[in-house]
């Protein structure tokens, strides 16, 4: 492709070019939160973390290359485990920017006026999204492939295209599910099923092999399962198909052009099915009609209540409504399927590791209760309108805090009734953890609490990177703390000790205690100034 031909409107090289541009404006506001001027420090920021994830990868995969690699069955398997499961989560990502654009316009108007093939825009855009759902899983996977070629091969550089040919072929299920929602269930309802079929497509590779993994092995973990003498009985043998994308990964050139061709082949006849129809599908959906029907007749009943009731309750209806929250939402949901699986196999004989059941369940609670926090507290769509409200700013505040509290009790309760059948013990020390990760994760977003867009949620993350690092290990060191405390060591103190003390100094520098200093300072200069 010429410079020319780039350059020169309407030509498909200058609409390839304006959609990577799109892109990776898109991927620099992510990366620097909307704040000009970082390009230096998240240079600095992605070469240190590539060192470090190279020299993790080194330290992982070193013993394995002291040993040798033998291309054998349990090689085999053990590279298809690690390909297959980032694929339901680039599926799920796909279907959500394919319902995204269905029924949010954007430059929709802008493209179908102009004097362009309409057909070949949309093959553009769909191959845009399938190249960024697989840019998150090659970055992923790179140091991996990187130490392999550099110490066993450079056959292994061959992962890279076969990584992106399952990006294309998640890309495609996307599509072709997303548009039979669409023509099946209507534009109306697949605003809604998508969003929670997408959801349990993310979800379903990495929970379906762990429910595998606890009824086979009696072990949640995926390497275990992936290594077990049960797993390798029920494999086919090294001749059969189903192994082309492990042996394209190790430089296999035939499975490379199998499956490179199948790839192809899928794609191709997505685009040449749906490509078309893709701008006539997107206005059916954004000019539907949503509003339910006879809501004019319904008849509403006001009833006497709290200042602090009707709060929450306005708080869990803002919160059930919005479409957009179901697939970011209900993937936490899903993995708690696992542990409440393993509870349900241990449930009367006493042999399930609750002390594993207990770490998942309340890391879960604490991210779950920090996505909540961050939506009623930071995503809240009529600021003005609730501080117009005849009830103090504390009274808003805590309304938020409990009905974010309530709603992660009421997903994590019948884990924790599992719990208290085996033991009762178990499950008060479950109870009392949950509302601690909880708790802490709901007092980072309120020390770094900023006005953003609901629809911002999938970005929240660059809003404050501190804030979200100590979420995260906030969440992760009470989940220790928890799993200890349930084997009944004393060394469960430690984890907890270091909580407190990331969450004491991610406090000393939040904007809150800044702007209560501020507070304070400014009620100082007034009092003496009225004394003078």
């Amino acid at each position: 492709m010429s410079i020319l031909s780039v350059s020169k409107p309407n030509t498909i090289g200058w609409f390839l070019n304006h959609e990577l541009r799109l892109s990776w404006r898109d991927l620099y506001a992510m990366m620097s939160g909307n704040r000009p001027g970082r390009g230096k420090n998240i240079a600095i920021a992605i070469s240190v973390a590539i060192f470090l994830l190279h020299l993790l990868a080194y330290s992982a995969l070193g013993p394995i290359l002291v040993e040798g690699i033998k291309l054998d069955l349990q090689t085999y398997i053990m590279i298809s485990g690690f390909l297959l499961l980032p694929v339901s989560l680039m599926a799920s990502q796909a279907m959500e920017s394919i319902t995204r654009a269905f029924y949010t316009r954007s430059d929709l108007e802008l493209i179908l006026s102009a004097p362009a093939p309409v057909h070949k825009i949309f093959a553009l855009r769909i191959s845009a999204i399938a190249l960024s759902t697989t840019l998150l899983t090659l970055c992923i996977c790179a140091p991996a492939i990187n130490v392999l070629a550099l110490f066993n091969g450079a056959q292994w550089l061959w992962a890279y295209p076969v990584i992106i040919c399952f990006g294309f072929l998640a890309t495609s299920f996307g599509v072709f599910l997303t548009m039979a929602l669409f023509k099946v269930l209507g534009p109306r309802n697949t605003r809604v099923i998508s969003q929670i079929v997408a959801a349990f497509v993310g979800a379903s590779f990495v929970i379906g092999i762990q429910l595998v993994a606890i009824a086979s092995i009696g072990s949640i973990s995926r390497i275990s399962f992936l290594k077990s003498e049960y797993l390798m009985s029920i494999a086919p043998n090294m001749d059969h198909w189903i192994w082309i994308p492990a042996k394209a990964s190790s430089g296999d050139m035939a499975s490379v052009a199998i499956f490179i061709g199948i790839t192809a082949l899928i794609f191709g006849s997505m685009l040449a099915l749906y490509a078309g129809q893709f701008g006539e599908t997107v206005l059916k959906a954004s000019s539907g009609d949503f509003t339910r029907e006879g809501n004019s007749k319904r008849k509403v009943k006001f009833k006497s209540k709290s200042a602090a009731s009707v709060l929450r309750q306005k708080e869990w209806k803002v919160l059930l409504r919005d479409k957009w929250l179901f697939s970011q939402t209900l993937m936490q949901l899903f993995y708690l399927v696992p542990p409440a699986y393993m509870l349900w196999q241990g449930f009367g004989s006493g042999q399930s590791p609750v002390y594993v059941v207990i770490a998942v369940v309340v890391m879960a609670a604490g991210q779950l209760a920090g996505g909540l926090a961050w939506l009623a507290i930071s995503g809240e769509d009529a600021p003005e309108l609730v501080a117009t409200a005849p009830v103090s700013n504390k009274q808003v505040t805590r309304a938020k805090v409990e009905a974010v509290l309530i709603a992660v009790g009421v997903v994590v309760l019948p884990l924790v009734l599992l719990m208290a059948y085996m033991s009762v013990k178990t499950a008060l020390i479950a109870i009392v953890m949950i509302a601690i990760s909880s708790a802490s994760a709901t007092l980072i977003q309120l020390w770094f609490r900023t006005q953003a867009s609901r629809s911002h949620f999938r970005k929240r993350q660059t809003s404050s990177k501190i804030a979200t690092i100590a979420e995260a290990f906030s969440s992760i060191l009470w989940a220790g703390t928890a799993s200890l405390f349930a084997l009944g060591t004393y060394l469960a103190i430690i984890p907890a000790v270091l909580t407190v003390v990331i969450l004491y100094s991610v406090w000393w520098v939040s904007p809150a205690r800044q702007k209560s200093i501020d507070t304070k300072k400014h009620l100082m200069t007034t009092q003496i100034s009225t004394v003078k």
